[in-house]
């Protein structure tokens, strides 16, 4: 049986992926699609939802690791990659506590980072940097000011970003592709994304 996750964002996102999973809905994000082109080696997919992105990545020779807090969807992800024979290793984690100790090729961390508070937020994009490995990339997608859409949020604990506060944080690397993107949300509210794939320089 179930138990209801105490964090209201994980609640959010368990009810969007059940429905998801039971639609067979498996398609890429716009911010996935950007993303796919860039992965290659050992990659690690931080808050990887369905893990749409995480099989991708893998039918193309990548080998995953899939981070994320949602039991529904590392459940699907799992079942998925194995019927595919793909390399993805799927796990449940709180990612807010979270240390990776390995470093990666590319490390994808697209939408999870604007639901911590601001301090772990921007710890976890630290520890971003620091693993991955010269000349390997990061993709990064997060919330950023102007989103006036909060309903998928942890009252007490959400970060909306400055617009431009990724490529700021990540200037002393090349940045391959770095945008803003607007989309309406209920209630006559919006999403503002800011997206940033960065390549970490050759030692």
């Amino acid at each position: 049986m179930q138990h209801e996750h105490p964090n209201p964002s994980v609640r959010f996102f368990e009810r969007q992926f059940r429905g998801q999973a039971e639609a067979g809905d498996f398609r890429l994000n716009p911010f996935e699609l950007a993303a796919l082109p860039h992965l290659h080696g050992r990659m690690l997919d931080l808050g990887c939802g369905m893990g749409n992105l995480s099989i991708e990545a893998a039918r193309r020779g990548c080998r995953v690791l899939a981070l994320d807090a949602s039991e529904t969807a590392i459940a699907s992800l799992r079942e998925r990659a194995a019927l595919a024979g793909l390399d993805v290793d799927a796990r449940r984690a709180d990612l807010a506590k979270w240390t990776i100790d390995e470093d990666f090729d590319a490390i994808a961390c697209i939408g999870l980072l604007m639901f911590f508070d601001c301090d772990t937020a921007r710890g976890v994009l630290r520890h971003v940097r620091e693993r991955v490995r010269p000349g390997g990339v990061a993709i990064v997608n997060v919330l950023c000011e102007g989103t006036t859409y909060l309903d998928m949020f942890d009252p007490s604990a959400f970060c909306l970003f400055g617009r431009n506060e990724l490529e700021r944080r990540f200037a002393d690397w090349r940045i391959v592709e770095a945008r803003l993107d607007e989309f309406p949300a209920p209630g006559q509210t919006s999403k503002v994304f800011s997206t940033v794939i960065a390549l970490r320089p050759p030692a």
